[in-house]
């Protein structure tokens, strides 16, 4: 997986659970999509990224009793992380208009 910056996986988690609820694996499989293989995210990133959000109160999480491993969680982002992700986009637009800026500046 190419290095991110710090909160761009929580901005990829938060836009990806904007569409509906998801388990683990299938928010890392959206994001493989997404990002046309670029981007893999791996457990070991994932799951503390989805931890840290809970913990900020963007989502939620619940057992999905229809996954046939009964601690598969399905995650739902919340009203607060809905209002998050309009912070998080925001903040990512000025990093990479800085950064086309910085490119273009120096070619």
């Amino acid at each position: 997986m190419a290095e991110l910056l710090k909160g761009t996986l929580d901005l990829l988690i938060l836009r990806t659970l904007s569409l509906g609820p998801n388990h683990g694996l299938g928010i890392a499989r959206r994001i493989g999509q997404v990002t046309r293989g670029e981007l893999d995210v791996k457990p070991g990133s994932l799951f503390p990224a989805l931890y840290r959000l809970e913990e900020r109160g963007w989502l939620t999480s619940m057992p999905d009793d229809s996954a046939a491993h009964p601690r598969v969680k399905l995650y739902k982002l919340t009203q607060a992380g809905r209002k998050q992700i309009a912070v998080e986009t925001a903040s990512w637009s000025r990093i990479a208009e800085a950064m086309a800026r910085a490119i273009k500046a120096t070619s």
